[in-house]
């Protein structure tokens, strides 16, 4: 099943951001890609009553501002926001960094690959579970 609510891509390195957005139209997936380049960004996003919750959320949590974990820690206390699954996609194979993003429930910790064709294996592996998965409903 192809989710039709969009993805959020919280990423603050543009060079990151573009290859990612570049493998997930390599691959078709997922129809809507909204890409927050702060934290505070996706933030605004997801809390405005306008904006379409997303069926997914791909965090980078090594953010220049070292605000990664403080947007896991606030989405996953919030009951609006805590449901929405979030994989953390990032070049960080950091012992600590793992356990604290699963500490605060990710659904998944991957190392984001250099090479594009392994981004695309990466981000294909993500969309076909997700496609797959039956996800909580998250009010609008």
């Amino acid at each position: 099943m192809r989710h039709t609510k969009p993805l959020l891509l919280v990423q603050d390195n543009p060079e990151d951001a573009l290859a990612l957005q570049r493998a997930l139209e390599d691959l078709g997936a997922f129809e809507n890609t909204i890409h927050a380049p702060t934290v505070e960004g996706a933030l605004a996003y997801l809390r405005s009553e306008t904006n379409q919750k997303p069926a997914l959320i791909l965090l980078d949590v090594n953010q220049l501002d070292a605000a990664g974990i403080e947007f896991l820690k606030t989405t996953k206390s919030d009951p609006a926001l805590g449901r929405i699954p979030v994989v953390v996609l990032s070049a960080s194979p950091q012992r600590r960094d793992v356990l604290e993003s699963f500490e605060l429930n990710v659904a998944g910790y991957i190392v984001k690959p250099a090479e594009h064709a392994a981004l695309v294996e990466a981000v294909k592996i993500i969309e076909d579970y997700w496609s797959l998965s039956y996800l909580p409903a998250c009010r609008r």
